[in-house]
């Protein structure tokens, strides 16, 4: 992670490539195949062991980190999302929507790891909200929950 947040890979740039609508569909045909996800949580558990992370993905709470401190499950209708990555991709609405209800489709039903929330995480419905609005609140419930252990 490189300055202001930017995802670096071998020194470059990746940050946007990152939420490209392509890439969101290979990542889920991918996750199916359960050598490619254990090598994955490896790799994932290997960089949370290296101090405090903030971590997202579908099975983050549940698989990858089930004793994380704090978990938190973002969800939006599928709609909101759709309108989302129109508003940042483009393309046509039913196209998204139906792009995103296959990949909810195919993630929840998986046999290995399946998306769904961690019992013991918090579930935030962010349909309607601002990014700022879910930062804040994100945050007043980071703080709320490291209260809590600490005591």
């Amino acid at each position: 992670v490189g300055e202001g947040g930017r995802i670096l890979l071998q020194g470059e740039d990746v940050t946007s490539l990152l939420s490209q609508p392509e890439l969101d569909e290979l990542s889920s045909r991918l996750a199916v195949d359960g050598r490619v996800r254990q090598r994955l949580v490896d790799i994932q558990r290997r960089i949370a062991a290296a101090g405090d992370v903030v971590m997202e993905g579908r099975d983050i709470g549940t698989v990858v980190l089930p004793d994380a401190e704090v978990k938190i499950y973002l969800w939006a209708t599928a709609e909101e999302r759709a309108r989302r990555r129109r508003e940042e991709h483009g393309g046509e609405f039913m196209e998204v929507l139906a792009a995103i209800l296959r990949r909810d489709e195919r993630d929840s039903t998986r046999s290995d790891s399946p998306l769904r929330p961690a019992p013991d995480a918090v579930v935030v419905d962010t349909t309607g909200m601002t990014p700022q609005e879910v930062v804040a609140l994100v945050r007043d419930i980071v703080r709320e929950r490291r209260g809590q252990l600490a005591r």
